[in-house]
């Protein structure tokens, strides 16, 4: 199986520390900082091993971003029922989630590679950001907004309209003014429940807006 189609629950822990010291070494060093040999020594693992479990470097970059998208959690489906407070709760983590993951030093120095690199002929980089990280986290929250219309928490004629309103309630502008260099938010929390609260006044059912007091 190709690299490109695993998820990352797919990798053994062993693998998902040499990711977390491949996204170190790019925050620290850039992307030339990079290398199969670096990682191989920051990791204390050998080249070989990182070829047969992430192929080449781009097989490497993507294995990153998706790890470092599945830090963005949301819904499981284990059988579990939504109520109006695991739903709210649900929510909430995936904003908290969203916010932490988004004003961290490795997503600001992936996204700023990005765009340096949107110029040039054959960058992988940017594509693999949308489709390995932004994607994966849409997908996985868009199961979670579904879900709560299944089971009659909320209401929406567009899935996609409704996740992508629930995500500038989360995110704003805050990204481009991190990139930017401005500092992120001091209270994370604060923003995700002011977000969600929001969110669930636009499309929450009755059921949803009867507990509100409670919620908010």
């Amino acid at each position: 199986m190709s690299v490109e189609t695993l998820e990352p629950s797919e990798f053994s822990p062993r693998q998902n520390a040499v990711l977390e010291q491949a996204l170190q070494l790019l925050v620290d060093g850039g992307e030339k900082a990079l290398t199969t040999s670096g990682v191989a020594r920051a990791a204390n693992c050998s080249k070989e091993s990182l070829y047969k479990w992430f192929g080449d470097r781009d097989g490497l970059l993507s294995a990153m971003i998706a790890y470092q998208a599945s830090k963005v959690r949301t819904f499981e489906r284990n059988g579990e029922r939504l109520t109006a407070v695991s739903l709210h709760d649900h929510v909430i983590l995936f904003a908290r989630d969203l916010l932490e993951v988004l004003a961290g030093d490795v997503s600001l120095a992936l996204n700023r590679l990005a765009i340096g690199q949107s110029h040039r002929d054959g960058s992988k980089l940017g594509k693999l950001l949308l489709e390995r990280g932004r994607r994966q986290i849409d997908r996985r929250a868009m199961a979670l907004i579904d879900a709560g219309k299944r089971a009659g928490l909320l209401r929406f004629y567009d899935a996609d309209e409704a996740y992508h309103t629930l995500y500038g309630l989360i995110v704003s502008d805050l990204h481009v003014r991190m990139l930017l260099g401005e500092p992120g938010l001091k209270d994370t929390a604060r923003q995700a429940e002011r977000a969600v609260t929001a969110f669930l006044r636009l499309y929450g059912t009755e059921k949803v807006l009867a507990e509100m007091p409670a919620l908010s």
